[in-house]
């Protein structure tokens, strides 16, 4: 399916706003501890897609909300996004040298160093939560965020997740199972991300969030679904990140269950059923329509 150039310029704009702000908060790479500061910034300013500050950008401002009081919640969950990636590279976990076409943190700096880059970036996206001063911002709807934030990120969340993902290498798990998995390790920071911008957006009526929240529930696993099959058909250059790991390391992935073919019409459906989520919605959720066109067809 071809995305037009209005969603990948809005993509851009979006982008920039997380870079900015995400500039904003991390510590200079010159203040004292000057090489845990610079790992930081080597995690969270290293490129990628910003797909989880794009949710928060699109989910408000198609509720109405204007950009400026959503800065705040989507560097947050870009800043976790940034720890997990950071933490999933090390020796102990994937194991990787290669993430956005750079070396990974513990590979630029030193695995330590990479742990406590980590911690950091997890614990200054609440800090930016708590210190972001627009004043739109209730006592509650921060709360409220916290708490999106802390339960996407732990145990019953992303960290959750992963270590369902750690013992389930070379084991032959059901569909249910894979599912299961990473509706809490991809997922759930998804899922955060679209309510953060509900939760920013107090207008918002139950029924719609409910709407939107089926809506992330779909694209986070499409997300992961498209991830496996990259992994199969792409290369390394392409990827930014080693290619065929999967395979090699025997984990579980969705072409592995259900082959190639499978997976792809996996993908489509859950395309299909985000875009059906969203009907109630009008013009100003065509990024998040869009969005939901770009998960399923990109190729890295």
């Amino acid at each position: 399916m071809t995305i037009d150039a209005d969603f990948r310029s809005y993509v851009e704009f979006c982008r920039q706003r997380a870079e900015t702000s995400l500039d904003h908060w991390l510590p200079k790479a010159t203040t004292q501890p000057e090489r845990l500061h610079a790992a930081m910034r080597h995690g969270a300013l290293g490129g990628g897609k910003r797909i989880r500050p794009v949710l928060v950008y699109a989910t408000g401002m198609a509720l109405g909300t204007a950009e400026e009081r959503l800065d705040g919640p989507a560097c947050a969950i870009e800043l976790i996004h940034a720890y997990s990636l950071v933490h999933d590279d090390l020796p102990a976990m994937d194991d990787d040298n290669l993430r956005r076409g750079r070396p990974t943190c513990h590979r630029a700096f030193d695995e330590a160093t990479a742990i406590l880059a980590g911690d950091a970036l997890q614990t200054l996206a609440f800090s930016v939560l708590c210190k972001e001063t627009n004043p739109e911002h209730g006592t509650a709807a921060r709360l409220a965020m916290i708490e999106n934030l802390a339960s996407a990120a732990g145990s019953r969340g992303m960290a959750g997740g992963q270590a369902i993902d750690l013992a389930s290498v070379g084991r032959r798990i059901d569909l249910p199972q894979l599912e299961n998995m990473h509706i809490h390790k991809t997922g759930a920071l998804i899922r955060a991300s679209v309510r953060m911008g509900i939760l920013g957006s107090p207008e918002a009526s139950t029924e719609l969030a409910q709407q939107l929240d089926r809506y992330a529930k779909c694209i986070g696993l499409a997300f992961q679904v498209q991830d496996d099959i990259l992994d199969v058909e792409s290369d390394t250059e392409t990827l930014g990140k080693t290619s065929g790991k999967d395979y090699l390391q025997e984990k579980p992935t969705y072409p592995a269950l259900l082959g190639l073919k499978e997976a792809k019409a996996m993908a489509e459906r859950l395309h299909r059923e985000a875009l059906e989520s969203l009907q109630a919605l009008d013009h100003r959720a065509n990024h998040l329509r869009s969005l939901a066109d770009y998960i399923v067809s990109r190729t890295y």
